[in-house]
């Protein structure tokens, strides 16, 4: 999910992070108030800031989560998506998106356009 969109679904990655910490993971990091904000990355050539929704570790391996919600600015998801995707293979960490229902389609079309192949997190 983009930034202008993080304080109106706020109860929604409030759910994922309750689904995560029943599924074992520690140490969550998060995007809201209340948990510590996860590293930001800044984009080279712009002002932009790409901030993982979501970043918890398991059995020792750090896996960063981003919430699929149909959004207006499509482009910026995409984008953010390819950064994280890019980054935890170069890290030999893991990336994951967690998705609603009525955003299904959505996120499988993004996936397709990126050719990234996820298995969905459906909360």
């Amino acid at each position: 999910m983009i930034k202008s969109e993080k304080q109106e679904n706020k109860g929604i990655l409030e759910d994922s992070i309750n689904y995560l910490e029943q599924k074992g993971f520690e140490n969550i990091k998060a995007d809201i108030p209340g948990y510590e904000t996860p590293r930001t990355f800044l984009r080279k050539k712009s002002d932009v800031k790409i901030t993982p929704d979501i970043v918890a570790d398991r059995a020792g391996i750090r896996h960063y989560f981003d919430l699929s919600l149909k959004s207006e600015k499509p482009q910026l998801l995409k984008s953010k998506w390819r950064f994280l995707e890019v980054f935890t293979r170069m890290k030999d960490y893991r990336f994951k998106i967690i998705t609603r229902k009525g955003h299904y389609k959505f996120t499988n079309e993004m996936l397709s356009d990126l050719n990234l192949k996820k298995n969905l997190i459906k909360i």
